[in-house]
């Protein structure tokens, strides 16, 4: 369970618990991050802004290239829910899930392209404290995917740091949807609430 329990619908404003039901409607349950971020309501809505806003305006990059940089952020940082939700995120793009087993070994591995190698190392030197990102890097993935896909990969890793470091401090855990199964969201109470 969350450091800090996901609130209740029954205890939650009436624009959260919308929000509440049209994630669900998406995902298949509420994500918890969310439902733990609906303690504040203002943050809650700033995040969900940015992140639908972002999901609309990423498309410079091939899929595969932006979802392999940033699960490879979640799981360098050990955020076990980003992993989770990351994999089913590829699953319903219609990408090759099993290759995930092998991100560890991505500049060996033949399951990645040298464009996925390439997006992956900048992930990698991005999230090192301290950034290690260089101008070659940097050079050499403009020419990949133009100036806006730099940019495009560079905010992608960027927000991945910051979910996968706020999820790993709140205690969010795994909710099942890699499976296609999600577990449901521990409320309050332990019981499930109707949204």
């Amino acid at each position: 369970m969350s450091r800090i329990p996901p609130l209740a619908p029954a205890d939650a404003p009436i624009l959260v618990r919308l929000a509440y039901r049209a994630a669900a409607k998406m995902v298949g349950e509420v994500p918890e991050p969310f439902a733990v971020f609906a303690h504040h309501p203002k943050l809650f809505f700033a995040s969900l802004t940015q992140e639908l806003a972002v999901g609309k305006a990423s498309t410079r990059l091939p899929v595969s290239v932006r979802e392999l940089a940033v699960y490879r952020v979640a799981w360098t940082l050990g955020c076990a829910w980003c992993v989770d939700f990351g994999t089913m995120m590829q699953r319903l793009d219609g990408l090759d899930i099993d290759r995930l087993r092998e991100i560890g070994a991505y500049a060996t591995s033949p399951k990645y392209t040298d464009a996925e190698r390439a997006a992956i190392t900048y992930a990698d030197a991005m999230t090192g404290t301290p950034s290690t990102a260089t101008d070659e890097q940097v050079v050499d993935l403009e020419a990949r995917f133009g100036r806006a896909g730099v940019v495009e990969l560079t905010y992608q890793i960027g927000l991945e740091n910051m979910r996968a470091r706020i999820n790993s401090s709140l205690g969010i855990t795994e909710q099942g949807f890699s499976s296609g199964d999600a577990c449901r969201v521990p409320w309050q109470d332990g019981q499930r609430t109707a949204l």
